[in-house]
């Protein structure tokens, strides 16, 4: 399993790399937002490893970061916060390579392509944006991921039922929900130059003209 992950972050780290993410920290709009996310997310991720509990408490942030970021800028620095968490935890290769796909890449590219499908087939619309995909559209796809984790073996904790588990992968994706939200709406009324994903001219609706 340690080997499919490596392909996997391997392939997406290298997809994101060919579609030059770099270009899109021309200008500085986005430098905030992703030394917000190399500063603050290793310590979430960090979490089940400094504190102790029946069953860990792991927000992931990647959704948010992914509508920051946008999706090729976002995947590299999944894999910095990876490499960030074993210098503030004792965890392995393995744990570390794990955490930068099922908390970082799968829940972004899942909360990527939500995002897509919604702009294809809903309105474009300020609330949609927000709602939509900020909020239920991240409780969607961290739940998705979290059982996606699961059903190849990454667990919460060695001794919590499965079942009982996947109750929690739920609440759980709610936290990040609530979180992403919040945020999103915060940065679409104040600085929405932090949101790569967001464009005024596509949800916001121009004013009507007089007649």
């Amino acid at each position: 399993m340690d080997a499919i992950n490596l392909a996997l972050v391997t392939l997406s780290l290298a997809l994101a790399l060919a579609l030059r993410p770099w270009r899109l920290l021309a200008g500085g709009a986005l430098l905030s937002p992703l030394l917000a996310s190399l500063v603050i997310t290793p310590w979430l991720w960090a979490l089940p490893w400094l504190q102790r509990m029946p069953i860990q408490l792991q927000l992931s942030g990647a959704c948010l970061i992914g509508l920051a970021l946008g999706w090729p800028l976002a995947v590299p620095v999944f894999c910095l916060i990876a490499l960030t968490v074993g210098l503030l935890a004792p965890v392995s290769w393995a744990q570390q390579l794990d955490m930068a796909l099922w908390l970082g890449i799968v829940p972004a590219t899942l909360s990527f392509g939500l995002g897509m499908a919604l702009r294809r087939w809903v309105w474009k619309n300020l609330f949609v944006y927000i709602l939509g995909r900020a909020f239920l559209g991240t409780a969607l796809c961290m739940f998705v991921s979290g059982a996606l984790a699961q059903w190849t073996g990454h667990r919460l904790a060695a001794t919590v039922d499965p079942d009982l588990a996947m109750v929690a992968r739920w609440l759980i994706a709610w936290g990040d929900a609530f979180m992403t939200g919040m945020m999103a709406a915060i940065c679409v009324a104040f600085k929405p130059h932090w949101l790569a994903t967001w464009s005024d001219r596509l949800y916001v609706a121009p004013p009507r003209q007089p007649s």
